[in-house]
């Protein structure tokens, strides 16, 4: 009876051990996410500045909205940590935004991008088309998961939940 109450003592420790460096990653990871997603923004800032003074060239404007989806990106990110380490379990549904979020950017910088592939050959051209049509796949079937997901009841004590059992 003694070692399985030690036993049992033993893995409670390990488990906290474990819980507490896998805050500290979340945390780590949070700050960094932060930190890059601001220095984005301030970069993007400068070069809006610049481009305003430029005349606001269109390959400006499409790297800014590539750089403002990217930025978007990270918050988003920056989210999926927050709730992973408030939560301790990890939600699909912050990682199907942010994949979305992905694919929405790579759609608008091919699509911007048309008009320097029709000066290109037509191989080019064919490419750039299937990528869009896959993208654009893969958007449909993000955008029926996340509402597949969000429809669906919740389970209780699955991952959804934290160890308490609350969301």
């Amino acid at each position: 009876m003694a070692f399985g109450t030690e036993n049992k003592k033993l893995r409670d420790l390990v488990v906290r051990v474990f819980s507490g460096f896998e805050d500290l990653v979340y945390i780590g990871l949070g700050l960094m996410l932060a930190y890059s997603a601001g220095a984005l923004l301030v970069t993007g800032a400068v070069r809006l500045v610049r481009s305003v003074g430029e005349g606001a060239p269109v390959a400006t404007i499409l790297g800014l909205l590539d750089q403002a989806l990217l930025i978007l990106m990270f918050v988003e990110l920056l989210y999926t940590v927050q709730v992973s380490f408030r939560a301790h379990a990890l939600k699909p549904e912050p990682f199907l935004v942010v994949s979305l979020i992905a694919a929405t950017r790579r759609i608008l910088v091919v699509t911007a991008e048309f008009t320097h592939l029709a000066e290109r050959t037509d191989a080019v051209f064919h490419r750039a088309m299937i990528e869009i049509g896959l993208l654009t796949l893969m958007v449909l079937a993000l955008v029926v998961s996340l509402w597949m997901l969000r429809t669906r009841p919740a389970v209780q004590g699955g991952a959804e939940t934290g160890p308490s059992g609350r969301d």
